[in-house]
C-alpha cells in the first residue's frame, strides 16, 4: 500500500502548527485584499445551554457569581455607591460551541502529528501541540456554501460531500480558510432529535482534495468537519477518517460548529477570516469567536 501523503518534516522536526505555518506576513497582507466592505459577520454559534450540541457531551455552563441581588441583600458591601456583576463560564468546547481542534486533539498509533509522542498528551494538558501554539488566524476565507450549489436548504443527514461538489464551487490555495456550509445547525431550530439523527459532512476523498491545496484551516458549522451517524459517530475507517486526515496527517486545523447563515446571505465566496482561539496551555481545543470581514 501506497503511504498516505502527510507534512510531517515539512516545516522541520520541531513544528507544532502544521500548515499554519503558510500564514507569514506576505500570506496575511495578500489575504486582507479579500475584504472589500469591511463589513464583519461573527462566524461563531452563542454559547449557552439551548444551541446545537452532540447529545451526551457536557453543556455549558454560565452563572453569575456576583450580581444585583447580592447588593441588595447587603452581602456585598463593595463602598458607597459601587455596585458590580461577575460571573463564571465552565465548557467543554467538543461538540457544545463553535471551536477550533488543536492537532493533538486525535491521533492514531503512539505519536501525534509530525511526529510527536503521544504520551506528550497528559491529564494536565498537552505538552506537544496544543492550541496554545495556534496564535492568531488572519487569512483568506472561501466559503463552499453546498446547499445554495445543490438548490436546498440544508443537506440531508446521510449527504457526504464529494470533491466534485467542492470543486465546482470555488477552489482555494495554500494558506486559505475553508469554509464548509451544510446548513445543518438550522435543523436544530426544529427539532433537536433530528439534529441528533446524523450529520452531513465532508467525504474523505473532499478532504484529501482540500489537503492538497494546502489550506491552513478547515472550518465547518457541522459537529465534525466529517459526517456523524445516528449515534453521532464516524462511519470511516481510520484509513478515512477526517480528522486523522486533516489534523493528524497533514497539520491542518479543524474549526466546527460554526453559525454561517449572515455570511452565506451576504452572498460572499472569499473574504478575510480571523479566529483566535484562547491561550489555553495544553488544550486540545478552544472556544472560538471566528469573524469574516466582508
Amino acid at each position: 500500500m501506497v503511504p498516505e501523503p502527510n507534512n510531517w518534516g515539512r516545516f522541520g522536526p520541531d513544528d507544532q502548527r502544521g500548515t499554519l505555518n503558510l500564514l507569514n506576513g506576505p500570506a496575511v497582507l495578500s489575504a486582507l485584499r479579500a475584504a472589500v466592505t469591511g463589513q464583519v459577520v461573527s462566524l461563531a454559534t452563542p454559547i449557552g445551554r439551548k444551541g446545537p450540541h452532540l447529545r451526551g457531551r457536557p453543556l455549558p455552563q454560565h452563572y453569575m457569581s456576583i450580581d444585583g441581588a447580592d447588593f441588595a441583600a447587603g452581602a456585598r458591601p463593595v463602598g458607597a455607591g459601587l455596585r458590580m456583576a461577575d460571573d463564571a463560564l465552565i465548557v467543554s468546547p467538543h461538540g457544545t460551541t463553535t471551536h477550533m481542534d488543536a492537532l493533538c486533539h486525535m491521533w492514531c498509533g503512539e505519536e501525534l502529528y509530525n511526529g510527536h509522542p503521544a504520551g506528550e498528551v497528559r491529564s494536565y494538558g498537552a505538552k506537544k501541540c496544543g492550541i496554545d501554539q495556534v496564535g492568531g488566524v488572519v487569512a483568506r476565507g472561501v466559503l463552499f456554501d453546498v446547499p445554495r450549489h445543490l438548490g436546498v436548504d440544508h443537506l440531508p443527514a446521510a449527504h457526504r460531500i464529494s470533491a466534485a461538489e467542492l470543486a465546482a464551487i470555488a477552489d482555494v490555495g495554500p494558506g486559505d480558510v475553508a469554509v464548509i456550509r451544510t446548513g445543518w445547525p438550522l435543523v436544530w431550530g426544529r427539532s433537536p432529535e433530528e439534529y441528533w439523527s446524523g450529520q452531513p459532512g465532508l467525504s474523505a476523498a473532499a478532504g484529501r482534495w482540500l489537503a492538497e491545496r494546502d489550506v491552513a484551516v478547515v472550518a465547518a458549522d457541522n459537529a465534525a468537519v466529517g459526517g456523524l451517524n445516528s449515534r453521532q459517530l464516524a462511519d470511516e475507517d481510520l484509513e478515512d477518517d477526517l480528522h486523522l486526515i486533516l489534523l493528524h496527517r497533514h497539520g491542518i486545523h479543524l474549526a466546527e460548529m460554526l453559525w454561517l447563515e449572515e455570511l452565506a446571505a451576504a452572498g460572499r465566496t472569499d473574504f478575510v477570516f480571523v479566529a483566535a482561539p484562547l491561550r489555553l496551555q495544553g488544550g486540545t481545543a478552544s472556544p472560538l469567536n471566528p469573524l469574516a470581514i466582508l
